[in-house]
């Protein structure tokens, strides 16, 4: 387990309400959770991650790894985001007032980690390899909210990524080896 106090995280896990009417509290004693934080919908490391996820969904899950999303959409944005990644039926948090973000000290960005160098060299990269482009809408969620991935098991935090820049890639499969079962 990680040495820190989750007392409050631990209180916010049982309000995240899933799209399945579960709280996130209780998934994480079904199996464990790897709770992953979207940017906006448009950002072209948001689409990244969803197709990133959408390639491992089913070595993460073959290990017994639930994986939730936070976002900052409606129910109607998302179910047509993850559909078209591929990643139909998964469970997912909406938070478009980013409660859940700020309890998890998920804040957003400064002007160097979201628009820096390297956040622009790696956001033409994407966009050059998977296509990728930027879109400005405020149904997407806030476009300065920075992102995350926390793995929990019964209601305690095993492992996290929090991305100190945009454009920071996790090794999603690497993160839930904490708690494969």
């Amino acid at each position: 387990m990680l040495p820190i106090d989750l007392d409050e995280e631990l209180l916010v896990l049982e309000e995240m309400l899933t799209n399945e009417g579960k709280t996130v509290y209780s998934h994480t004693f079904e199996s464990p959770v790897m709770l992953v934080f979207l940017r906006h919908f448009g950002c072209v490391f948001c689409k990244e991650a969803l197709h990133d996820i959408s390639l491992k969904r089913q070595s993460i899950e073959a290990g017994g790894v639930k994986i939730i999303f936070v976002h900052m959409g409606n129910d109607e944005t998302a179910t047509e985001y993850f559909d078209s990644f591929n990643l139909k039926g998964v469970t997912y948090v909406c938070d478009p007032a980013q409660q859940f973000y700020r309890a998890f000290g998920l804040q957003r960005g400064s002007f160097t980690q979201l628009y820096g160098l390297q956040t622009w060299i790696r956001g033409y990269k994407v966009k050059q390899e998977l296509g990728y482009e930027l879109e400005m809408a405020k149904r997407l969620g806030d476009s300065t909210q920075m992102p995350g991935v926390f793995v929990l098991q019964n209601g305690l935090l095993r492992d996290k990524f929090i991305h100190r820049i945009a454009s920071e890639r996790p090794d999603y499969e690497q993160l839930v080896q904490c708690c494969l079962i």
